[in-house]
C-alpha cells in the first residue's frame, strides 16, 4: 500500500476518472476526501450529493475511510472547506488531485461567452482556488516547523497539449492548467510540496459522447483500454511520498501507456545580433521550421 494513512482530496471524484482515482487511493491505504458537486454533464442542473457520499460507501465497502464533501471548489469558500475537510476528518492533508470539470463543447465562431467562462471556471479556477488553499495550508506547516511531504496532481488534456477542433474553451482551460502547474512546482516546491498534471485519456461522461467511437467498450474479456480506472495508477503514485523527486511534469495516460510529455521546449533560433528587417524574416523562419519536428496534428481536424 503506496498510500498508507496519506490524506487525499480528490475534486469532481463521484464519477469517471475522479471516482476511479479515489477508490484506488483508498485501495492503497489512503484516507480519502471525496469532493463532487452532483451537476450534470454540461455542468447544469441542481447539485447533488448522491455522487459523492455513494463513492464514499463504496470506499468504506473495501474497509477504507472516506468523507464526502459537495462544496464548489470554484470559489474561494468551497476552495477553503475542501482543505478544511480534510483536516477536520483526518487531523492533515498530503494530497490534492484536481480532477473536477466539465464541457460545453461548440466551434469558435458559435462558443456564447458564457460557454467559455463556465469551462474556464470549473477547470482553470476550479484547480486554482483548491491549490491556493492547499499551499496556504503546507506553507503554515513548514512554517511552523511541522515536515511537509505534499503533492498535488493537476489534470490537463491532450486537448491542452495538442488542441482539439470544437473545444477552443476547454482546450484554453486545460493549456492554463499545464502553465499553472509549471508555476507551482516552482513556488511551492520551498515548502516541501510536488506538483504535477496528467493529460488522461479514458472513458467518462466528457468523453464518451463526444469520442463515441475511440471510447467504445471492447468485447467481453477484452482489455478495455478507455476504462478511467487504467489512468489512476499513474495518479495514486504522483500521489505518494515515493514520487517527491518528480515535479513540474505533465504526463500522458492512456491504456496501459504512459508517457512524458515534451511541450514548449526551446528549438532552433537564429540570432542576427542586430534588429531583423520584415523582409529577412520569411526566409529565417522558414529555415527554423525546417530544422524543427512538424507538429502533432489538432484533435478532430479535417
Amino acid at each position: 500500500m503506496i498510500c498508507r494513512d496519506r490524506v487525499v482530496a480528490v475534486t469532481g471524484a463521484g464519477r469517471g476518472l475522479g471516482r476511479a482515482h479515489a477508490l484506488e487511493f483508498a485501495r492503497q491505504g489512503a484516507l480519502v476526501v471525496v469532493n463532487d458537486l452532483g451537476v450534470a454533464r454540461d455542468g447544469t442542473g441542481g447539485a447533488s450529493a448522491g455522487p459523492a457520499h455513494d463513492v464514499v460507501r463504496e470506499i468504506e465497502a473495501l474497509g477504507g475511510r472516506a468523507v464526502a464533501n459537495t462544496d464548489d471548489i470554484a470559489t474561494e469558500a468551497g476552495a477553503a472547506a475542501l482543505v478544511a475537510a480534510a483536516l477536520d476528518a483526518f487531523g492533515r492533508l498530503d494530497t490534492l488531485v484536481n480532477n473536477a470539470g466539465f464541457l460545453r463543447d461548440r466551434m469558435l465562431i458559435n462558443l456564447g461567452e458564457d460557454e467559455w467562462d463556465a469551462v474556464l471556471r470549473v477547470h482553470l479556477k476550479g484547480h486554482f482556488l483548491p491549490l491556493k488553499h492547499a499551499g496556504r495550508h503546507w506553507r503554515a506547516e513548514s512554517k511552523a516547523g511541522r515536515p511537509v511531504d505534499a503533492r498535488v496532481v493537476n489534470t490537463s488534456s491532450g486537448a491542452g497539449l495538442l488542441g482539439s477542433v470544437g473545444q477552443g474553451n476547454y482546450s484554453a482551460a486545460k493549456a492554463g492548467i499545464v502553465g499553472l502547474t509549471l508555476v507551482a512546482s516552482a513556488e511551492l516546491a520551498r515548502y516541501g510540496v510536488t506538483v504535477n498534471a496528467i493529460a488522461p485519456a479514458a472513458r467518462t461522461r466528457m468523453t464518451e459522447e463526444v469520442f463515441a467511437r475511440t471510447m467504445a467498450a471492447p468485447a467481453e474479456g477484452g482489455f478495455d483500454t478507455m476504462a478511467p480506472e487504467n489512468v489512476s495508477p499513474l495518479v495514486v503514485w504522483l500521489g505518494s511520498a515515493a514520487s517527491r523527486d518528480v515535479t513540474g511534469r505533465v504526463f500522458e495516460a492512456e491504456a496501459g501507456r504512459i508517457c512524458v510529455m515534451d511541450a514548449f521546449r526551446h528549438g532552433p533560433a537564429a540570432d542576427k545580433g542586430a534588429r531583423w528587417d520584415p523582409s529577412e524574416v520569411g526566409g529565417v523562419v522558414a529555415d527554423l521550421l525546417a530544422r524543427s519536428p512538424a507538429p502533432e496534428p489538432v484533435y478532430g481536424a479535417g
